[in-house]
């Protein structure tokens, strides 16, 4: 069996099987177009995507990830079930206890919250990510547009009207960086468009603070060309955090 889709409270899941299991797992937790049905999801229907799945295949890991209801923006909801998720396939599957994470863009926010919870989290790997809800959704000012989208989504995810959702962002505790000093951390940032240009910038504070508290957060920036090099890299950094099972 290559792969199966299955449902958890009323979402879709998917999980990938490699043909030489190494025993050991890789949650993905994606950006804003994830996306899990019946049938497929985003990244066997995206080119860049399957192929990552195919790499990550061919090295033995098992991959897996959940709808997680959609535009999430790292709700507490959606965080539960990325945890509930963690712990069927630690139950149903023979793995590793410890699970390695790869999260792209919006998908950082939910690694970050099981960073708080979980501790089956091996070590994690960050694409472009979003760190700061409340300074991306700073930074969304500039554009009214993607800003009274970002707003609508955000009131959906968490269930608040719109004064009540922004209250809620601004009183957000921002302890990525000290939460970074729990696991091996890795952050690939490819450099492309304007988003990409705004999470730089943030990157770079947070850099800031994990140089002056000597937190080992390994950081590479990348051209768009060489994107097809992120599984690759990501596999090497995996395999450096499995010694001690």
């Amino acid at each position: 069996m290559e792969s199966r889709n299955f449902r958890l409270d009323t979402e879709w899941n998917m999980i990938h099987y490699p043909h030489r299991p190494n025993g050991f797992g890789i949650l993905i937790l994606g950006d804003e177009r994830h996306f899990v049905d019946e049938k497929n999801s985003f990244w066997t229907q995206n080119e860049g995507k399957q192929r990552l799945i195919e790499n990550f295949k061919q090295a033995g890991y098992t991959v897996f990830y959940s709808n997680l209801y959609g535009m999430n923006w790292g709700s507490q909801k959606a965080v539960d079930l990325a945890d509930r998720l963690c712990a069927h396939i630690r139950r149903s599957e023979i793995l590793n206890e410890k699970i390695h994470v790869l999260a792209e863009g919006m998908g950082a926010l939910i690694a970050i919250q099981l960073l708080k919870r979980n501790k089956s989290i091996r070590s994690l790997v960050l694409v472009n990510p979003i760190l700061s809800l409340s300074k991306h959704l700073e930074q969304e000012k500039e554009h009214k547009f993607f800003y009274k989208k970002l707003l609508k989504e955000l009131c959906v995810s968490y269930q608040l009207e719109q004064e009540e959702v922004l209250n809620y962002i601004e009183n957000l505790d921002d302890d990525f960086p000290q939460l970074a000093n729990q696991v091996p951390v890795k952050v690939v940032h490819v450099l492309s468009g304007n988003r990409a240009y705004k999470q730089s910038t943030v990157l770079k504070e947070y850099y800031q603070k994990w140089r002056e508290d000597q937190v080992q957060v390994s950081i590479c920036y990348m051209v768009p060309e060489k994107k097809g090099q992120i599984a690759m890299m990501a596999i090497q950094f995996f395999n450096q955090h499995e010694e001690i099972l």
